[in-house]
């Protein structure tokens, strides 16, 4: 066990993981080079499509060290311990995570299951927001963090500038930062040996029989096999055939197979202490599974490990299939994407006019964004997603407290005495020249900016601010992007819950309340997105045989309204003579017919007016 190196890759979006992790393999001959390929641990076919890494992946390296010098004090009895002091095989296991702050959660979990972390920084950015954000998670555990660049060759990048930011994040000296190229490899062994010389081994219970415990850290669905979970052993060994039990669900099963990540699943006889790998129960039951659930064998008696706090969705859509028909295989889709996404939460509901579908609850707008694509890629299937909204905790008059995750279910304003809702502490980063530019967007964005501060003695200004947490739904980043030329980097985490200023925008099409098209907006701005939304409804309503009046209604009252003229047919055209009186009483026939169609007629509302709606401007 003092040969395993348990570590991940930590760093921004788009700082040069996977390209990273791609050399490693190269170097330690993990994947045959006429296998090899861009984002070889990406498997899914959207991360590849747009650079980015959505899943941790796990995957094992055989790595043969060159001979090490000791360092100062220690002789050749302690030099096992200190891992480099000398030549030796090293079996690393790494963990490739997401960069983006939706994706958190899964580093989170990676982040338990090693002792030592690369925090990768790009020499042509610099330390970024998120970049600050996983370096604290990392602290929190206790980790070895070993700092490196990317994107060394690059011309624009900057080396000694980006070197000394990383220094007064980290503390340490300039020195010890590797300066690495997931383009040529360069650095990459120098970084292997680094990570075998401070990533300490999983720590041994030196006891004569270990009991199995083994955190699962992650797991996969597969139709023929069932369940399969990502384990670290954190103590005893566990092998094929064994009769296991998760402590937490208390579900007894058979182990199948047990194996390690090379990057492809490869089975092996036994699964020892320290070890990170995957075994397949053959459950085949949604539910039953969760991370943070602690394996062992059910004749012994161990303790659940400690595990993951649950994820907490902050963005709530609603999912509808766009034919009906499609609702058992969209329950199925999102029962299968669960098995692999255990921070996806959903549940029925039912609309008026979409009909049945299902309330679904995110860990940020991009996870949003991805869930719905792999609905549509890899199920065919035609969806209605509805505005996203956050949850409300509001008070009514009468005492009684409700929870409100969607805007069809807010209360008029006349029944409720207060609302809250949940805000969050932005850090954002941008070069110093654009502060004057995001000051005005923080401030429409209702942001209370608590300090800006000069960043590691750069040229960049650090923002504090605290914002509700609904603005982030309304572009903000886009947004922040677009004022900073693409310069600024944004990170966030809640900070509790405060009093909220907002209303209901109901929309009123023929007098009758559309509740897919409500939202919540800001009282400040009520006025502006009502004029906004009734406008853009007016451009993509199909025209009906009777007038029909689209209304946007808030505070008891109408805030903005068009009008959609009828389709009108001459029912004159076959006359060519006679008394004018003769034509008015077929006009007024038909204006009776108008208003008569108009009280009984029904409006049928296509399913792409919904999709055009919902789209951002």
């Amino acid at each position: 066990m003092k040969n395993i190196r348990n570590f991940c890759i930590i760093a921004h979006i788009d700082h040069g993981k996977s390209t990273l992790a791609d050399r490693m393999l190269e170097v330690t001959h993990t994947i045959e080079a006429r296998k090899m390929r861009d984002q070889a641990l990406d498997n899914m076919e959207l991360e590849r499509e747009r650079g980015i890494t959505i899943k941790m992946t796990p995957v094992r390296m055989a790595y043969k060290a060159p001979p090490q010098p000791l360092p100062e004090g220690k002789g050749l009895s302690d030099s096992s311990s200190f891992g480099g002091g000398k030549e030796g095989a090293y079996i690393l296991n790494l963990i490739d995570t997401p960069g983006h702050i939706d994706f958190s959660y899964e580093v989170s979990r990676a982040l338990t299951a090693v002792e030592g972390v690369i925090l990768l920084v790009d020499a042509t950015q610099g330390v970024q927001a998120q970049t600050l954000s996983v370096l604290q998670m990392a602290r929190e555990q206790g980790l070895v963090i070993i700092p490196a660049l990317s994107k060394v060759d690059s011309p624009l990048s900057r080396v000694e500038e980006v070197k000394t930011e990383v220094a007064k994040v980290l503390g340490c000296r300039e020195d010890e930062i590797l300066e690495t190229s997931g383009r040529t490899g360069k650095g990459v062994s120098e970084l292997l040996d680094k990570i075998v010389e401070k990533v300490p081994a999983p720590l041994s219970h030196n006891q004569t029989i270990n009991p199995l415990q083994a955190l699962v850290f992650d797991f996969k669905y597969s139709t023929h096999r069932g369940i399969i979970v990502f384990v670290r052993v954190v103590s005893g060994t566990v092998s094929a055939r064994e009769n296991l039990i998760f402590r937490g669900a208390k579900q007894k099963f058979v182990s199948l197979e047990t194996g390690i990540f090379t990057p492809s699943e490869k089975p092996c006889e036994i699964l020892k202490e320290g070890e990170i790998g995957y075994i397949v129960t053959g459950i085949k039951t949604p539910g039953i599974v969760a991370v943070g659930d602690t394996i062992g064998k059910e004749k012994e008696n161990a303790e659940a490990l400690p595990g993951y706090g649950a994820p907490k969705p902050v963005v709530w859509a609603s999912i509808f299939p766009e034919d009906q028909g499609e609702l058992v295989n969209l329950k199925q889709a999102l029962a299968t994407l669960k098995l692999t996404d255990s921070s996806l939460y959903y549940e029925e509901e039912s609309s008026g006019v979409l009909g049945k579908g299902f309330r679904t609850g995110f860990l940020g707008m991009l996870h949003l964004e991805i869930i719905t694509e792999r609905l549509k890629r890899e199920f065919n299937l035609q969806l209605v997603i509805t505005q996203p909204s956050i949850t409300y905790t509001i008070t009514l008059d009468n005492g009684s407290v409700e929870k409100i995750f969607s805007p069809a279910f807010f209360p008029e304003d006349g029944v409720i005495k207060s609302i809250v809702e949940p805000w969050i502490e932005a850090k954002i980063i941008v070069p110093s020249e654009y502060v004057g530019t995001l000051m005005p967007l923080l401030y429409e964005h209702e942001a209370e900016v608590q300090s800006t501060d000069n960043f590691a003695d750069t040229n960049r200004t650090i923002i504090k601010a605290l914002m509700p947490l609904r603005e982030l739904m309304r572009g903000f980043f886009d947004k922040l992007k677009s004022a900073s030329q693409g310069y600024a980097s944004l990170s966030y985490e809640e900070t509790g819950e405060r009093e909220a200023h907002v209303t209901k925008l109901a929309i009123l099409i023929g007098s009758e309340e559309e509740p897919a098209l409500s939202r919540v907006v800001s009282k400040r701005i009520v006025e502006r997105e009502a004029e906004s939304l009734v406008e853009k409804l007016k451009e993509v309503l199909p025209r009906q045989m009777f007038e029909l009046k689209i209304q946007g209604k808030a505070e008891g009252r109408i805030m903005a309204s068009r009008t959609i003229s009828a389709f009108r047919k001459d029912v004159t055209q076959h006359m060519y003579g006679g008394d004018i009186t003769r034509k008015m009483k077929l006009r007024e026939k038909q204006k009776k017919g108008k208003k008569k169609m108009k009280e009984r007629g029904k409006i049928s509302i296509p399913h792409d007016v919904f999709i055009k709606i919902m789209k951002p401007d």
